[in-house]
């Protein structure tokens, strides 16, 4: 059947160029940004350009540094672990094998966290299968920063792409910005990841449209006004997110039931509420694919894993990666978020704020430039 997915402009950015782009501007190479002296991107979770575009008002600095064309598209699933895999490595989900917030490991009945699922022992080792950039840096001898919330330090997932930087700590979003600068300032030749989760971890919460999300959103503008005065001359810093955010309304959940039509035949169930991978019994693949298209093609894109990857939803997929990628893929296209509702923790059915699908409120987030890059 033909499936009338989103298609990205000819001319559009991805998200897997901007830190390759930043690194090539310290040699005066980049296509995208004027040279610089030391590089700094901050990333903001869960700022997504119409996010940012629908509360202007409450962050006026970022809105006047950047306009509707300074954006890029992130990856498929928009979720945190894939889209800062592919920032930090420049390779698409389907290289680096992070093919969503929960997967399959191949040939098992596991489906595992790919934020936290290190830590807990339940990934193997070279999981995450691209090659980072602060890791090539590092070879090269050229120092690289993290700058972040301690927790995250000497964490799986930080080493699984951020290898070889130099981690600094520091709990709030203004103090970062301000090392950021220093460190850029001290160290020519640098590149420096900056990372906030706040918009993230209310959005989830509260909602975007909540006013405590507002509040969080004007103490990252004030932090990236605070970036702006204190970068030297030469260095060139950029503000991006990893994803944009959708509100789900609880009467908006799609709950999955066991003994429904559409757990017949799935094995397990990885993703998250706004993009499922759908793992089916043996010879239930087809079977699962026609009732979930019966049942929610009006509300969702609800593809074979071979028409997800024709379609390079997640970028050239390695053979190894192919199984990790659900025997049917479902994005939600509407408003809805789909919940495993056997689970006798309900707890994240209490989220408001969403993402992972194909939608543009998902997928565009801001590419605003600062110091030499502006």
């Amino acid at each position: 059947m033909t499936l009338s997915l989103p298609a990205d402009p000819p001319q559009a950015r991805s998200l897997t160029g901007v830190a390759a782009q930043m690194i090539a501007a310290l040699d005066g190479t980049s296509d995208w940004f004027a040279p610089a002296s030391s590089a700094i991107v901050l990333v903001v979770d869960s700022l997504g350009a119409m996010n940012l575009r629908a509360r202007a008002g409450h962050a006026r600095f970022l809105s006047a540094a950047g306009s509707k064309r300074d954006v890029v598209r992130t990856v498929f699933p928009s979720t945190t672990a894939s889209a800062l895999t592919a920032l930090l490595t420049g390779e698409a989900p389907g290289r680096s094998g992070i093919v969503g917030y929960r997967a399959r490991v191949p040939g098992t009945d596991d489906v595992v966290n790919q934020l936290r699922g290190w830590d807990a022992g339940e990934l193997p080792a070279g999981w995450q299968r691209a090659q980072p950039w602060t890791q090539r840096l590092a070879a090269e001898g050229r120092r690289s920063f993290v700058v972040s919330k301690a927790e995250y330090a000497g964490t799986g997932f930080t080493d699984a792409t951020m290898r070889g930087a130099e981690f600094i700590a520091a709990a709030d979003i203004s103090e970062r910005v301000e090392i950021a600068a220093d460190v850029a300032a001290r160290h020519p030749g640098s590149f420096i990841y900056v990372y906030t989760p706040d918009l993230d971890a209310i959005g989830h919460k509260r909602g975007w449209e909540s006013d405590e999300w507002v509040a969080a959103l004007e103490r990252v503008d004030a932090a990236a006004r605070t970036l702006s005065d204190r970068l030297a001359p030469g260095t060139g810093a950029v503000v991006t997110a990893d994803h944009g955010m959708i509100d789900i309304p609880r009467h908006r959940h799609v709950l999955l039931r066991g003994g429904g039509d559409l757990l017949e035949g799935v094995r397990l169930l990885g993703g998250e509420p706004r993009m499922l991978h759908l793992y089916s019994e043996p010879g239930q693949a087809h079977r699962t694919l026609e009732r979930w298209r019966e049942s929610e093609s009006g509300r969702a894109w609800v593809l074979a894993r071979d028409e997800a990857i024709a379609a390079d939803l997640f970028g050239p997929v390695d053979p190894e990666v192919r199984e990790r990628i659900g025997d049917v893929v479902v994005a939600a296209r509407s408003g809805i978020a789909y919940y495993d509702d056997r689970l006798e923790d309900k707890g994240a059915q209490r989220m408001v704020g969403q993402h992972g699908s194909l939608t543009d409120q998902e997928r565009i987030v801001p590419l605003i430039r600062l110091g030499a890059f502006a």
